[in-house]
């Protein structure tokens, strides 16, 4: 994984949950295993929570102990984590829907997406 700006395959966006939903976006799905603080859930229009496609509690909270230090570890684990039959159901389906009526707008409220799962979850979607 590269320190450069996540860079989304085609049909899919990113955006934060703290910026307004736009019309735009298409589907939006959230990608963060907790809801967002002070978020209400009318406010976000999500219309789906992915929550098969964040890390497990456990590896989340291991992750966050020392991120720079933890990182590489981090990714091989959360792979391992994204190679579950759920996930990738989970996946096929954005994918189709990236596809065929797109754009697929994953919402975050983490502050650094390219130090988060998201380039993980970036790179299984452009499979």
């Amino acid at each position: 994984m590269s320190d450069e700006p996540l860079a989304a395959p085609p049909g899919f966006r990113i955006k934060r949950v703290y910026e307004a939903p736009d019309p735009d976006d298409g589907y939006r799905v959230l990608v963060d295993r907790l809801w967002p603080r002070g978020v209400a859930e009318s406010a976000a229009r999500i219309d789906e929570w992915a929550k098969d496609l964040t890390p497990s509690s456990d590896l989340r909270r291991w992750y966050h102990e020392n991120p720079p230090g933890r990182r590489d570890e981090f990714v091989a684990r959360f792979r391992e984590e994204l190679s579950d039959r759920t996930a990738h159901e989970v996946m096929v389906r954005l994918r189709g829907l990236a596809r065929t009526r797109p754009p697929v707008t994953l919402v975050t409220a983490v502050k650094d997406p390219e130090h988060s799962h998201l380039p993980v979850v970036l790179e299984f979607l452009g499979q």
